[in-house]
């Protein structure tokens, strides 16, 4: 049999999820010098770039350049698009099984973790995850509803899309005409009553998880202060002395931004309070049955045996009077039909990006694995490249062994016509160039970077595919 890897018998990896980590996996593929590769990526959405086009926030438009890396890997020839197609709907894992030697899964961690608190179902009560992908435009939120009629709002969560929710909570309308925001979240944002915004952190300020910039950025809003308790601003003594001992300068330096909002100024529309060590401990209803308050409780920290600061509740308590609340307390992944998933954790079953079967406990043959399904939602875009990396040096490692999937129709053509078979409205790689220009278009005349379509339909109907 002719060698695998070879002009003659190319490898056929299809990858599951378009987001960062599925491009970085197709480029380390690439990379690899002595196999010639043929890579096929699968996307729910007729869209490629995943968290790029749903979750960054649509005032940063420097973070979403990084599509142009992503544009050169997709524009090679030895690389093909399938949009509009969802695992479970249109293929199976069987379907793949037969038509790849290799499947690698990147689809994400897609859904919010729970607080776990009791009123957390309360009217007025949002997952951060879904706000995100409502101002971004997702087709799958493109019906979410907000109620920012009331003055008051707070997000759980000192992360970076906690920070980003407090941004775009508090920009003025004219500061978000400028970016590519989904135009129906630019105008329920237009008529937002919100006046105070409040970002809850369980630990202090040397803990929070959010980077530098981003809480520099919070003090450049056109039409909003920022606002820390004093008392909250400063270090507890096993934080001064933690960061002591590290000499994290960027921590330092995060921590100094944090202290210089302990004056607000109060000739802006809108107050951003940045909260430390205090925790929700339930959420309380209105007589409408939506949220009016949180109780919080006041922490303090303390070293575990591994030696990490952790919080704990104290006896102090408050409520602090709310009208919607968002919940940003970390991502998490959602089941594959039929690939090994660990609950706990919310990610796919593996080891160094191999997927494991929960039953033996041994390697799924040909089966990957990349991403926050794979590690759990941490990082930021960047860290999914050294992790790609990892699974391909797994993947290059099994094909050197003979360890791979044996499809009975391992070419471009099969698998062309089985997606076309199952659903004739995909998107190729082509499709997206046009429908991005067309977009990019649709922006210039209101000067922004883009106009999207935020419906499967539209995207449909913009192209003449319907």
């Amino acid at each position: 049999m002719v060698q695998l890897g070879t002009e003659e018998r190319p490898l056929r990896v299809a990858i599951v999820g378009a987001g960062p980590t599925g491009f970085y996996t197709a480029e380390q593929l690439f990379k690899q010098r002595q196999l010639v590769v043929e890579v096929d990526m699968y996307e729910r959405l007729p869209t490629p770039y995943g968290l790029v086009r749903y979750g960054v926030a649509p005032d940063h438009q420097k973070i979403k350049s990084v599509t142009a890396v992503f544009d050169r890997t997709a524009r090679r020839p030895n690389f093909r698009f399938y949009g509009n197609v969802e695992l479970g709907r249109d293929i199976s894992i069987e379907d793949l099984r037969r038509h790849y030697h290799q499947i690698v899964y990147t689809t994400g961690a897609q859904t919010d973790r729970s607080l776990g608190i009791p009123g957390e179902e309360l009217r007025g009560s949002h997952a951060a995850t879904e706000f995100v992908a409502w101002y971004n435009g997702h087709p799958d939120f493109r019906h979410c509803q907000f109620d920012l009629s009331g003055e008051r709002a707070a997000v759980i969560g000192v992360g970076n899309v906690a920070v980003d929710v407090c941004r775009i909570l508090c920009r003025t309308p004219e500061e978000l005409a400028k970016t590519d925001i989904a135009d129906y979240a630019l105008e329920a944002l237009r008529d937002s009553k919100i006046k105070e915004v409040t970002m809850i952190g369980r630990r202090g300020p040397a803990q929070a998880a959010f980077t530098t910039p981003e809480v520099k950025e919070l003090g450049e809003l056109d039409d909003a202060s920022v606002y820390t308790p004093p008392d909250e601003a400063q270090l507890d003594p096993l934080s001064e002395e933690a960061l002591a001992e590290s000499g994290d300068r960027a921590t330092t330096r995060k921590v100094e931004i944090i202290q210089g909002y302990t004056e607000a100024d109060s000739n802006k529309a809108r107050k951003l309070i940045l909260r430390f060590m205090v925790s929700p401990v339930c959420f309380l209803g209105d007589e409408d049955g939506s949220v009016g308050a949180l109780k919080l409780v006041k922490n303090e920290l303390y070293r575990t045996d591994a030696g990490s600061l952790r919080p704990r509740a104290t006896g102090e308590h408050e409520t602090l009077p709310v009208d919607i609340v968002f919940r940003s307390i970390g991502y998490t992944g959602v089941p594959l039909p039929g690939v090994p998933f660990k609950d706990s954790w919310g990610v796919i079953q593996n080891e160094a990006g191999r997927v494991i079967d929960i039953q033996s406990g041994e390697p799924v043959c040909g089966e990957y694995t990349a991403g926050w399904i794979k590690r759990g939602a941490t990082g930021v875009i960047g860290t999914n490249k050294p992790d790609a990396a990892e699974t391909v040096e797994a993947m290059v490692e099994d094909v050197a062994k003979g360890r791979v999937l044996e499809p009975s129709h391992p070419h471009v053509s099969a698998a062309r016509e089985l997606v076309a078979s199952r659903q004739p409205v995909y998107f190729t790689y082509e499709d997206w160039l046009k429908l991005d220009e067309i977009e990019v278009e649709r922006g210039k005349a209101e000067g922004r970077p883009r106009v999207k379509f935020c419906t499967v339909d539209e995207m449909l109907n913009a192209l003449g595919k319907s």
